[in-house]
């Protein structure tokens, strides 16, 4: 690369004001040169207009005009002071140490004068005899960096022993017994190993990418599972709203009808009153006229005429009370709460039919088995049995209380599985955490791990702090239990009435989760029925 010099000296080119490469000089009456950036503000902050290098005044404001043959000088000045500045050595080439002003590309480095040399400056190397002793090898840069700082050798070997760089002298010394090996073959394995780090790498980069990728999907998902059940939403709400309207009109009319049938008769009532008065005052009248004769002949034939009376009606049951609308309403809010239940049954069968799409498969764990329970030999199905077997100690089994967990853990997700009840006076299931106490007395809440159910002839309840009392069901025989651990929610279903039972909402989950099944006592034979664990039937 061509290097410049120049005779101009840097000062003939500096404003006064900023120090810096004059831009659009110009010059003033008394000679001197400023930037016209420079000098206009400088001018704008002062009362009298002085010269800032000579302080000689201007009683009125010069009329300053930029030195076109100053500013071409200027231009040149730092065109020529760049290509100065710029080294003759490419960015990646070693300079030579020895080069003053511009520095020339070194041709090889002295690993005895820790110096690099451009061609000019290795001329001493390959003619003075005792320099020419000097180890040269190709341009080395910071070259005291690769050198042994207790020796003053070059490290180019590597202890594997303690993962650093050794010059020849080190593996006599302290390095002596350690395996060393050159840097290049440590090298090629280091590279190796890199090698395999980025393909790591790379490959948790595009299970990232893939989990990005997914979670947007889930999120893409979610909305449409929005918009299609507010939509659906909307229908079920429409419908009822429909409903509302409908039974609110029938009822609007069927008391309008009740009113116009009570008015009727009332207006019946009346206009026959009315007539029996009509002729009641056509008696009086004829009454009052036969009461002023004085022709007694016409008085005694005429009074035979009104022996009988016009025939009228007894009056004193008669009444009009006001129509009763009870009836009605409840009649009508009957029908609305039928076919409110009918689309809760409706809705509480699609809610069981989408967890049950999480069923997993479980089976029991006999290390974890209570002694006395009998486990069959597909671990779907359990049983109370007559005597504690003599089993050998395990950490994991239940000793106080008669529980199972199945093999199977959960730690994410949603999971969902079936037990048979039938026939059972007793029971408890659900699923408890990996930690709970297997040996000693617990109490079974979601405090201490437990998110279960227990049924007895007498009651339905969620086991918690306080417990949760729940409506009996009628012949309960299988019970589905569904867990979103992400959510935190454990609920519990009757499958054979597709009846929503419980949810726990709000749970925390740090650890993982298990089924876990009691069959209670036998209860002198009334409760000798197994749980079994049942594959899910949507079709039920």
């Amino acid at each position: 690369m061509a290097c410049a010099n120049t005779w101009w000296s840097e000062e003939n080119f500096l404003c006064s004001i900023c120090l810096d490469v004059f831009n659009s000089p110009v010059t003033t009456a008394c000679g001197h040169n400023f930037c016209r950036t420079c000098i206009t503000p400088f001018w704008d902050e002062q009362v009298q207009y002085k010269c800032p290098v000579c302080n000689e005044i201007f009683h009125k404001r010069p009329d300053i005009q930029v030195n076109t043959f100053l500013s071409e000088l200027a231009a040149q000045f730092r065109t020529t002071v760049r290509v100065k500045e710029q080294p003759c050595v490419e960015p990646a080439e070693v300079p030579c140490d020895v080069c003053t002003g511009t520095q020339q590309k070194a041709v090889k480095s002295c690993l005895m004068c820790f110096t690099s040399y451009c061609q000019t400056h290795l001329e001493p190397h390959q003619r003075v005899a005792g320099l020419k002793k000097h180890r040269l090898v190709e341009p080395m840069d910071r070259l005291e960096d690769r050198m042994c700082k207790k020796h003053d050798r070059l490290l180019e070997l590597f202890c594997q022993t303690e993962q650093v760089c050794v010059c020849q002298f080190c593996t006599e010394g302290d390095h002596k017994s350690h395996p060393v090996v050159p840097l290049k073959e440590e090298y090629e394995v280091k590279t190796a190993q890199l090698g395999k780090t980025e393909t790591d790498v790379q490959q948790m980069i595009q299970e990232r990418k893939q989990k990005i990728k997914e979670i947007k999907d889930t999120v893409e998902l979610s909305n449409k599972d929005a918009d299609r059940e507010i939509a659906h939403g909307g229908q079920v709400f429409a419908a009822l709203i429909g409903c509302v309207e409908k039974g609110q009109e029938e009822f609007n009319q069927t008391v309008q009808e009740k009113l116009k049938s009570t008015v009727k008769r009332a207006e019946d009532l009346i206009k026959e009153l009315e007539q029996e008065i009509e002729d009641l005052t056509d008696r009086s009248s004829e009454v009052k006229r036969l009461s002023h004769t004085e022709d007694h002949l016409q008085f005694l034939q005429t009074f035979r005429s009104l022996k009988d009376p016009p025939p009228t009606r007894d009056w004193t049951t008669v009444e009009v009370r006001p129509p009763s609308y009870i009836e009605t309403l409840t009649r009508s809010l009957d029908q609305l709460e039928e076919t409110l239940n009918m689309e809760m049954k409706k809705l509480r069968d699609a809610e069981l039919k989408m967890v049950q799409q999480y069923e997993v498969d479980v089976t029991l764990d006999p290390d974890t088995a209570h002694p006395t329970l009998i486990l069959s030999e597909d671990g779907k199905q359990v049983h109370y049995g007559d005597e504690e077997k003599e089993l050998p100690d395990n950490p994991k089994r239940f000793t106080e209380y008669t529980f199972v967990l199945t093999r199977q853990s959960f730690s994410s997700g949603r999971f969902y599985f079936e037990v048979q009840v039938k026939d059972k006076t007793a029971w408890w299931l659900g699923v408890a955490r990996e930690s709970i106490d297997r040996k000693g007395k617990t109490e079974w809440t979601p405090e201490t791990g437990y998110w279960t159910l227990y049924y007895e002839e007498d009651g339905l309840v969620f086991i918690d702090n306080p417990d949760v009392r729940l409506p009996l069901r009628a012949e309960l025989q299988k019970v589905g239990v569904f867990v979103d651990y992400d959510e935190g929610l454990v609920s519990f279903y009757d499958v054979e009435a597709r009846v929503h039972i419980y949810s726990a909402t709000g749970c925390t989950f740090t650890e993982p989760l298990y089924p876990i099944l009691d069959p209670w006592y036998h209860e002198e034979g009334r409760n000798s029925a197994p749980l079994i664990i049942s594959p899910v039937n949507q079709t039920d």
